[in-house]
């Protein structure tokens, strides 16, 4: 009919009808154009091969920078893109951890450090880590639950489960990435007030055997006896300290050493899950996800950047 207009059909189809159509008028306007992709594919393969021999020399020769740049955009990439398309869901968990994070920072850089500092950052980056775990585990079995099939019995819809799955997964890594690096960066700023970081290379204090050597509160459970809400913990060192002010500077910031003698002491019995022990695997997994992140975005950009000045689209 001559009335109706093109765009009224378009209205009319399904989400997957619609991208259909407009997947075969893509195919129709490159079509021709093979040698024009074949150098874009070549431009894409170049840039990332640079790119990623720059970030690994970058990385070995100048690591803190790298980190902290890698940081800095792992935080701000993700705003750009949620403000971008209008993700307001992410923006809104992003916002509250990211206020309640700046005061931990805040609390953990200030100098003299409060006593109750070392265990307020870890209980917070521990309650981080409890939340993204729980969630990127229940995305992973949501992943699992549709490509099985299992959705079907609930009346699911496929794209929506899958759909479901994959965020919370990235929910649970991309927040857990965060918190893990933000909980390194105060348990740094925590070293130089507490006991042997010091020029002199001696103790600044002298403490008793019944003073907590992190934050000079006294011990009120015995070494040997079990604590109602925290138990007491004796470092190889003789030092002893309450357990979360004792985790939050030797698991919070990965130290492996007695934060009064600087000792190196034995930590396993006191790490029980992969935010605690420093897993291979594990670590893989949190930079591949940090160059997804904060890199990628930036290489893809590059890309962009050089095939329009060199007019191919």
């Amino acid at each position: 009919m001559a009335g109706v207009h093109p765009q009224d059909d378009l209205l009319k189809m399904t989400h997957r009808e619609n991208w259909k159509v407009q997947h075969e008028r893509l195919h129709v306007k490159h079509q021709g154009h093979e040698a024009m992709h074949a150098e874009m594919v070549l431009i894409l393969i170049a840039t990332l091969v640079v790119a990623q021999i720059v970030l690994v020399q970058w990385k070995q020769r100048h690591h803190r920078s790298y980190n902290l740049v890698t940081l800095v955009q792992m935080w701000v990439v993700p705003l750009y893109f949620t403000i971008k398309l209008y993700w307001w869901r992410f923006l809104s968990m992003w916002g509250m951890f990211s206020v309640v994070t700046s005061y931990v920072i805040f609390r953990a850089t200030r100098k003299p450090l409060s006593c109750r500092t070392p265990r307020m950052v870890y209980k917070w980056f521990l309650l981080i880590y409890k939340l993204s775990y729980a969630v990127g585990v229940l995305g992973y079995l949501a992943i699992m639950f549709t490509m099985f099939g299992f959705n079907v019995f609930f009346r699911i819809k496929a794209e929506d489960s899958m759909d479901v799955g994959v965020i919370m997964l990235f929910y649970g890594l991309y927040y857990g990435v965060m918190g893990r690096d933000f909980a390194e960066i105060c348990s740094d700023y925590m070293a130089s007030t507490i006991g042997y970081y010091n020029r002199g290379g001696m103790p600044s204090r002298n403490l008793t055997n019944d003073i907590c050597a992190v934050c000079g509160q006294k011990i009120l459970v015995d070494v040997e006896e079990e604590g109602f809400i925290e138990d007491t913990f004796q470092l190889s060192c003789g030092h002893i300290f309450h357990e979360f002010c004792i985790r939050g500077w030797c698991i919070v910031g990965k130290k492996q050493t007695c934060p009064y003698c600087n000792e190196k002491v034995d930590l396993k019995r006191m790490m029980n899950n992969p935010w605690e022990k420093t897993h291979v695997l594990y670590g893989q997994l949190l930079d591949w996800l940090r160059y997804l992140v904060a890199w990628q975005p930036i290489i893809i950009g590059i890309v962009h950047g050089i095939n329009f000045s060199l007019g191919l689209e």
